[in-house]
């Protein structure tokens, strides 16, 4: 599986369970949102995507947590589509033209997101992340299977990586630490300086914390899907290091975007 495929895979997937008949006031588990809410900013997210991958102009937000969630709202306002079976065809749709746009395009080029800049390669990682995330959330709401699973997880790892300086709050203030993450087959390194961290993929130094944690549950936690004492309790992770401690603190010093 590609990138690509795995972007296209998920949509379909989540198109798949907004057929008709499916109630779009149905209300997400812990969350505002109902499932025709949720579907409409997938579709108007996929299309500000696709528009992204094609080398359009798009600004969204200012990159943070709450500048995204103003816009989303902003956005949601003014889009009254709430039909599940059309929106989840519009979903559809928009992954398969992002698609077909990024494949004319270099991998390197760079553009600039909601997430602030980037390359056109891990815009793709965003997206995946960004439907997955919400994936999530429509499947849970109408209980039936999610699409999380640990191969497309892998290609999400390149948009949290560099997202992650963006996300993080003031719980980071002052913070001092390394921690190296295995994350299924990949690993690399966030090293907190006066709360400001430095993602790499080796460690500049020896790790004061090594947190070793299942890629279904990493990226559930890192969305803030999970909590850090549900994955501890699922077995999902575990820490060890000179201060394994940490690994308790980690999820806690970001706002999941």
């Amino acid at each position: 599986m590609t990138p690509e495929d795995a972007i296209v895979a998920t949509a379909d997937r989540i198109a798949e369970l907004l057929h008709a008949g499916v109630d779009p006031h149905t209300p997400l588990r812990g969350a505002e949102w109902t499932v025709g809410e949720a579907a409409a900013h997938l579709a108007l997210a996929g299309t500000l995507m696709a528009d992204i991958g094609a080398g359009e102009d798009r600004p969204y937000g200012d990159g943070t947590p709450s500048g995204l969630a103003a816009a989303n709202r902003e956005a949601l306002a003014v889009f009254p589509q709430r039909d599940p079976a059309v929106l989840g065809a519009q979903i559809a749709d928009s992954a398969r033209a992002f698609v077909t746009a990024a494949a004319g395009r270099s991998p390197q080029e760079a553009v600039l997101t909601p997430m602030g800049p980037m390359d056109r390669a891990t815009l793709g990682s965003y997206l995946l992340t960004h439907l997955l995330g919400h994936g999530y959330d429509i499947a849970l709401a109408l209980r039936r299977p999610h699409m999380v699973d640990r191969e497309v997880v892998a290609f999400t790892l390149p948009f949290m990586r560099q997202a992650m300086p963006r996300a993080v709050n003031a719980g980071a203030a002052g913070h001092h630490a390394c921690y190296l993450l295995r994350i299924g087959r990949d690993r690399f390194a966030v090293t907190f300086t006066d709360g400001v961290p430095t993602v790499t993929d080796t460690p500049p130094r020896r790790p004061d914390c090594t947190i070793v944690i299942d890629p279904v549950a990493f990226l559930l936690l890192a969305l803030g899907r999970w909590t850090a004492p549900t994955t501890m309790a699922r077995a999902k992770v575990v820490a060890w290091g000179r201060k394994p401690w940490l690994g308790l603190r980690f999820p806690m010093l970001f706002t999941a975007p």
